[in-house]
C-alpha cells in the first residue's frame, strides 16, 4: 500500500474534527490540517491527534484545498472535509486497494433528521477524494469545488459519511451563504436569471429529486430535502436576478451621469 497524505481544511470545527481525523488514522501516513484562524479548540484538538497544522487566511474553498494539497508530501492524497467521516467499510476498502487507478470516487451519505439519506439528490453523490498527488488538482471555485484528475478513475463502494447540517436552521444558513456565493460567481461570468430560472427550474428540480431519484423512499426527510433543494435553486437564481438588476441600475446611473457631463447641464456649464 502506498503512503497517503490526508488533507482537511478547517474553521471552528471543534465539534467535528476529532471524529473526522480519527476515522482516517488507519490508512494515513500524514494528516495535514489547513486552518483559517479558528477561534475555538480546532487547532488544539487536531494537534493533539497528531495532525500537522498550518494556518492560512480564507481565500475560498477551492484555493484553500489546493494549498493544502501543495503541502502534502506523499504520492497519494485523501481529501476529507471536517464534517465528514470515513465509514469502517470505506476504511477497509482503502486499505485493501491495489491503487491501479489514478483516482477513486466514493458514495457519500448525509445524516439528516436522524437518518441516513439514501436517495434523491444527495445519494450516492459520488465524489472523488482519493488520488495520485501528481495527477490531481482542485478547481478554484469559491464553493462546490472538486478534484480534477488526469488519468483513470475507479469507484469505491464504502460510504463517506457527511454530517453537514446540525439542524434545519443550520441548513437554511448554509443555503443562504452558498446561494449568494454561487450567484456572485455566475454574475461575474455575465450570466442572468429570468422567469424560467426562478419559477420553472425549482419545480422541475423538486420532481426530479423526489420522484425520478426516489427521494420519497427517505420518508418525511426526503420531502424536506427535495423541497429545500428546489428552494436552493430558486434562491440562487433570485439572487442572480437581483445582482443583474443592481448592475443595470449602476450602468444607468453611470450613463445618466455621463450624459449630464457631456451636455454641460452641471453647475459648471451654466
Amino acid at each position: 500500500m502506498p503512503r497517503i497524505s490526508t488533507i482537511v481544511i478547517t474553521f471552528n470545527e471543534e465539534r467535528n474534527i476529532a471524529r473526522c481525523l480519527q476515522s482516517v488514522e488507519t490508512f494515513s501516513d500524514e494528516i495535514i490540517v489547513l486552518d483559517s484562524n479558528s477561534t475555538d479548540q480546532t487547532v488544539e484538538i487536531a494537534r493533539g491527534l497528531g495532525a500537522r497544522v498550518i494556518t492560512n487566511d480564507w481565500p475560498g474553498y477551492g484555493k484553500q484545498k489546493q494549498l493544502a494539497l501543495e503541502h502534502a508530501t506523499h504520492s497519494w492524497v485523501f481529501s476529507i472535509d471536517a464534517d465528514e467521516e470515513v465509514s469502517p467499510e470505506l476504511g477497509r476498502e482503502i486499505r485493501s486497494l491495489d491503487f491501479s487507478m489514478d483516482g477513486y470516487e466514493m458514495p457519500r451519505a448525509v445524516w439528516y433528521l436522524n437518518r441516513w439519506i439514501k436517495h434523491g439528490v444527495w445519494y450516492p453523490g459520488y465524489i472523488l477524494r482519493l488520488f495520485r498527488r501528481d495527477k490531481g488538482s482542485f478547481t478554484d471555485d469559491a464553493v462546490h469545488e472538486f478534484v480534477r484528475v488526469s488519468g483513470k478513475v475507479g469507484r469505491l463502494h464504502g460510504d463517506l459519511l457527511h454530517y453537514t447540517y446540525r439542524d434545519i436552521h443550520h441548513h437554511i444558513e448554509k443555503m443562504n451563504d452558498f446561494t449568494l456565493i454561487a450567484a456572485r460567481e455566475m454574475n461575474e461570468k455575465g450570466r442572468r436569471a429570468g422567469f424560467r430560472h426562478i419559477a420553472v427550474y425549482p419545480l422541475l428540480e423538486f420532481f426530479k429529486v423526489y420522484i425520478s431519484k426516489r427521494g420519497f423512499l427517505d420518508g418525511l426527510a426526503g420531502v424536506v430535502v427535495s423541497v429545500f433543494h428546489a428552494f436552493y435553486v430558486c434562491l440562487k437564481y433570485a439572487k442572480l436576478h437581483e445582482l443583474g438588476l443592481r448592475s443595470q441600475s449602476l450602468d444607468a446611473d453611470h450613463l445618466h451621469s455621463t450624459d449630464k457631463t457631456d451636455t454641460g447641464t452641471g453647475d459648471d456649464g451654466q
